[in-house]
Parts: C-alpha cells; structure tokens; sequence
C-alpha cells in the first residue's frame, strides 16, 4: 500500500533519529558513549515507594481495570501538594486528573480542546510535545521565540494581534525543557491578565516544579488569583522522584477543561496500573526528604559539567533549574548548525548530546546536556571534549571532504 496518512505527514522528521542511531552503531562497534541526550533519570526510585508498589501488587484486587481519571486517593494527594507547595486549593473532584505521564496528558489535552484551524501559540524552541501534541490535533501552530534578550510579553502581544483566528491557547513551560529559563509570579500575572482579556486558556508544564538549584522554588501560574479560570497545568512525578518509567503525571486547574480531558481519557484507557498509582500516592504523601536529595544530585552534577567543560574550552550558561543545560555551540563549530555538530562530538568524541533543532528552529544554535551522568563520567566527557577542541581544524577538514564525498 503506497499511501501517507494525514496526520503522519504533518509530522517531520524526527531529528534525533540520525543520532540515536549513530549512538547505537557506535556501542555495538564497543565504543563507550557518554550520553547526555535523553532527560532520563537514572537515580533508583526510593524505596518506599517501591515497597508500596510491591505490597499493592500482591493484593489480586488492584490486577483489574483501574480508572482513567486516577484513584480518588492520589487524585487527593495531588490536591495536597498543590497546598502546601504552592498554596492553591485544588478540588481533588473536579480539578485534577491523573495521567500516564505529563506527555499523554498533554497529547489527549490537545485532542480534547482543539480542532483543525484553531490556533495554538507554543514557544519556539520547546520540548517537543508541546508543539507536536497540537499539529497531530490538526490545530495550526503560532511559534512565539523564547530565550536571553527576548520580550516574551512584547512577541505574545505580536503573535495574538497577527493571528487569524485569535489563537484558542498559549503553551507556558517555566522552568523550560530544553532552555531551562525561569520565571518568577510576576511574569504568570502578567500573563494571566493577558490571556483573560483576550479569552486565551494557558497550558502550563510544570515538570520541572522540584528541579531547582539557586533558593527560590518556581512558582504555579495557578497562583494568580484568577488563574483557574482559564488555565490547567501538568505536572510529573518522573523527575521529583526519580519514576519516568513509572508514567504518573498531572493535570490541575480549570474544571471544564480537566472535564475535557477526563471525557477524552474515558475513550483511550483504563489509566495506570492501580499499584502503580497506590505507590505514586505513598510519593506524594510520604516522606520529602529524597525531593532534595535529587536535586542535590543535579546541582552536583551541573556544577561539575559547567567547570569541566569550561576548562575545556567550552563555556555553558549553568542552569538554574531542570535537569538540562542549554549551551551554544562553540567556536569554530557554530557554522555547522546543532544537528552536524551533535553528530561529529559523538562521532569524534564520544559525547552525545540533543541537538537543539530538534525542540525548533530557534534552538539551532544550541544543543541541549541532560544532567543523567555521574561526576566521573562528566569529566570524563570533558577531558574528551578538549581534546576534541584541540583537534578542530582537522575534524573540519575531514567533515568537510566526508561532506564533499557524500
């Protein structure tokens, strides 16, 4: 059958692709990747949790259907974490909803609220589902820039005035994957008078709430008073608690629009494994002293990368929250664009990255380092990455001849 699917051609290539797959060809050669590509904890999850899980799933009667909007239980303890985190009052009833992560929350949201023509503003570059969500919805997309130097007030502005038909929602996500930008109230207040005046919903990701390093926590846009009227906001326990591939996520915020999503979910499936949600609920409601020990882990790990790169000759902005660094390509590499310069340090230096073409246009100067690699191997990647460096000219030769070849 010779035949493209719609929506499938609406989807470009994956950029990546070309990556991972010259990660795998390289181990299975033998050749030992130091892989900062993918934002995958690799933390044990903590035991208490897992115990939960273990003794929910020797009871027979959590093996049957579970329920798609999440047991009532851990729908209540997300409530509470939105009390006592953030001082927001979250019906645990009407307000919020479980999902098999924060990525199909966002993707049924999508397919919940939009429809082909309406528009959806979505920062540029962005983690990718935040766009992609929306264009497999057949919704049209408006790319607002986000970065250092850049008004986001004044382009959002742009955007909605220049829009036809006025845009349906903006997509937030502070702190930013891959950027790893922050923002304080201040910025949400603005933005929520914003988009009221304007009948715009707001799309909050905020899974990146417990990853932060420099003292102030970052805020929910659910805390402009107001807020609820127009916005919902997605949260995960995948990185505050080391379980991405546990896939329990969040949705919190406006009722009509959780309605939507619960109505969605009710078509598509059961939700999660019931233990699996009993023992995210002994997360939320257990003890909090591995959130910190977490992030502890992160900042560690950044300061480590930052010096080490630094003193190979490769400066990056240290971030101040995720598990991400967002780091321009260097001197004299810069000309290449983020793909082909992700794939000569792999092939060259046995340092994988994310190329930041993958998360849009804007972020083709940059490539994006995952935080997932302990101290050792990170100065590790250094010591490689200099001497990389030291070798430019040739490896630019070479690529270039390669290029020419090819």
């Amino acid at each position: 059958m010779d035949q493209t699917f719609h929506r499938i051609k609406r989807l470009p290539p994956y950029v990546f692709a070309e990556v991972n797959a010259m990660k795998a060809s390289a181990r299975a050669a033998g050749e030992d990747v130091i892989d900062f590509g993918m934002g995958n904890p690799d933390s044990a999850t903590p035991q208490h949790i897992v115990d939960k899980l273990a003794e929910s799933v020797a009871d027979p009667r959590t093996h049957r259907y579970s329920t798609s909007r999440g047991i009532p239980c851990l729908r209540r303890a997300q409530a509470a974490y939105y009390d006592r985190r953030f001082g927001v009052d979250i019906d645990p009833e009407t307000e919020t909803i479980v999902t098999l992560g924060s990525k199909e929350g966002f993707a049924n949201l999508a397919q919940a609220i939009s429809a082909p023509g309406d528009v959806i503003v979505v920062p540029n570059p962005s983690y990718p589902i935040h766009a992609y969500g929306f264009i497999i919805a057949g919704a049209a997309l408006r790319h607002i820039p986000v970065g250092p130097g850049v008004d986001f007030m004044a382009e959002l502005e742009r955007a909605v005035k220049y829009s036809v038909p006025p845009p349906l929602a903006l997509v937030l996500n502070f702190p930013a994957n891959p950027t790893a930008m922050v923002v304080d109230l201040a910025f949400y207040e603005e933005v929520v008078r914003f988009c009221r005046e304007h009948g715009i919903i707001i799309i909050s990701d905020l899974a990146y709430a417990e990853i932060y390093f420099d003292g102030n926590p970052p805020p929910s846009v659910l805390q402009v008073p107001g807020a609820k009227d127009i916005a919902v906001e997605f949260t995960s326990l995948s990185k505050t608690y080391s379980m991405p591939g546990w896939r329990i996520g969040f949705a919190a915020g406006n009722a009509k629009i959780i309605a939507a999503l619960a109505r969605i979910k009710s078509y598509l499936d059961y939700g999660a494994f019931t233990p699996i949600q009993v023992a995210a609920t002994a997360a939320l409601n257990g003890p909090q002293e591995c959130v910190s020990e977490f992030r502890e882990v992160y900042k560690r790990r950044r300061d480590v990368m930052v010096d080490s790169f630094a003193q190979a000759g490769w400066d990056v902005p240290p971030p101040p929250a995720t598990m991400f660094a967002w780091a321009p390509i260097p001197e004299p590499f810069a000309h290449l664009g983020s793909l082909e310069f992700s794939k000569l340090l792999l092939a060259e230096a046995q340092v994988a990255v994310s190329p930041g073409l993958g998360f849009g246009e804007y972020g083709d100067g940059f490539v994006r380092i995952a935080l997932v690699e302990n101290r050792h191997r990170t100065r590790q990647a250094a010591r490689n990455i200099k001497r990389f460096f030291a070798d430019a000219d040739n490896i630019l030769e070479r690529a270039s001849r390669h290029a020419i070849a090819s």
